[in-house]
């Protein structure tokens, strides 16, 4: 997988953004894995996950991190690119998205919490337990060209958080993960994709570049990057269509 590319909204001639266009479409993944016990569809199988990346390119289409997605928006290409996204960081990536990912030469972002290294997704009360990367699996996931990128610091909903909870799940999570990995993190998603323009400026103001959230209605733009849920049941026909109701619900928007 290749590196990241760096991110570049603005355009440096004119000091202007970009036109508005089609909101790119961008995947959202969790875990992967048994999928057998899975009551919040976050788990697809490898088998599947690497069926439905194959899928992607026969049609033409290559899986991106969202820095590398986003740069060739900024240049004015990248139609044959979709974001990958995976939430939450789990140990699962590495074992079994990382060889579906290098199968079918693609990239991805990976958002983790670095509050939580080598923790459970104890945010989840119907379980089950899957256990979160460590620091070292982390960097290995980078190693690979993965982009990482922050999902807070413990996984709160930033909507409701207060101030200092709001400035540690952005900032220091940030600053933590650049320390881990050694290299900028530009990138930052939404715990439960939920947002309102205080988080969206928040995260702004700790220096990323971009953020993903699920649904953002009006706030959509380059803090506030809307995806379509991919989950063990999208079979070929399904994606096909998702990737069309996404081009007939979301609005252009500016710099994205």
């Amino acid at each position: 997988m290749a590196a990241p590319a760096s991110v570049d909204p603005v355009d440096t001639r004119t000091g202007a953004g970009p036109r508005p266009g089609p909101v790119p479409w961008v995947a959202m993944y969790h875990s992967v894995g048994d999928a057998t016990d899975d009551p919040y569809r976050i788990t697809v199988t490898p088998d599947r996950l690497s069926a439905q990346l194959g899928w992607l390119r026969r049609r033409g289409l290559r899986g991106v991190s969202m820095t590398d997605l986003l740069a060739a928006r900024a240049r004015g290409a990248g139609r044959d690119l979709v974001g990958l996204t995976f939430d939450d960081g789990y140990a699962d990536f590495v074992e079994h998205a990382l060889p579906c990912l290098r199968r079918w030469d693609c990239g991805a972002t990976l958002f983790v919490l670095p509050g939580r290294l080598g923790g459970v997704n104890a945010w989840d009360p119907l379980g089950p337990r899957k256990p979160l990367l460590t620091a070292d699996g982390i960097r290995r996931a980078a190693a690979e060209g993965v982009e990482i990128g922050s999902h807070g610091l413990t996984h709160v909903d930033l909507t409701g958080a207060d101030d200092a909870a709001l400035g540690a799940e952005t900032a220091e999570s940030r600053a933590l993960l650049a320390e881990l990995t050694g290299a900028p993190v530009t990138g930052f998603c939404y715990p439960y994709g939920t947002v309102d323009a205080r988080a969206a400026d928040a995260v702004r103001a700790a220096g990323y570049r971009y953020a993903c959230a699920i649904d953002p209605g009006p706030l959509t733009g380059p803090y506030a990057l809307p995806r379509v849920h991919v989950g063990q049941n999208d079979t070929p026909l399904r994606l096909l269509l998702k990737t069309r109701l996404h081009r007939l619900r979301r609005r252009a928007a500016a710099g994205v």
